[in-house]
């Protein structure tokens, strides 16, 4: 039979020097005392003074929710300044789709560019809405709304160039069957 080692008791201070090398995560409380002024600073970098303050605490409720699952090797602060980040894109966003006060409301809603709106471009919109569907849609998406050629083509279905090739058919029916949509 083999003899049993028996490992030495280790002292009081030996423990406490094993302890303070490994990482233990602190309480969520520590965290926010620890690096509540670095995530302040970021949010009143990038936003107004009280809006600052709402994203400072929308970042340590979303931080807080996803705390425990963090682990002990990450860099809290430089996640916490991660989100801080993230939550002033999204006030700064959400404020870009505010309505802006303006001092007076018009009494009749503006008809430009509405069709079938008794309006000079009436014609237009009929001679728009004679294109085929794939040419109408393309010339709306991108001319009207904008869109780049990659998203109409996730819209209407087909590839970037077919969406491209439908906008430029569109806009070559338009010029020939709309009175005055000469060569530009």
């Amino acid at each position: 039979m083999r003899p049993v080692r028996l490992r030495p008791a280790i002292s009081r201070s030996a423990a406490e020097e094993r302890l303070q090398g490994m990482s233990i995560k602190q309480p969520f409380e520590k965290v926010v005392e620890e690096h509540g002024r670095t995530v302040l600073r970021v949010c009143r970098a990038l936003l107004a003074s009280h809006d600052a303050d709402d994203a400072w605490s929308e970042t340590f409720l979303s931080a807080m929710r996803g705390y425990p699952e963090l682990p002990e090797t990450a860099n809290v602060e430089a996640w916490l300044v991660t989100i801080a980040h993230r939550k002033a894109i999204d006030v700064l966003r959400s404020r870009k789709r505010q309505p802006v006060p303006v001092e007076e409301v018009t009494e009749a809603p503006a008809t430009h560019g509405v069709p079938d709106a008794d309006d000079a471009d009436d014609g237009l919109w009929h001679a728009v809405r004679a294109l085929p569907g794939r040419q109408r849609q393309a010339v709306a998406y991108h001319y009207v709304a904008g869109l780049p050629y990659a998203e109409i083509a996730q819209i209407i279905g087909g590839s970037t160039d077919a969406a491209r090739r439908a906008a430029a058919d569109g806009i070559s029916n338009l010029r020939k069957n709309y009175p005055g949509g000469g060569p530009s």
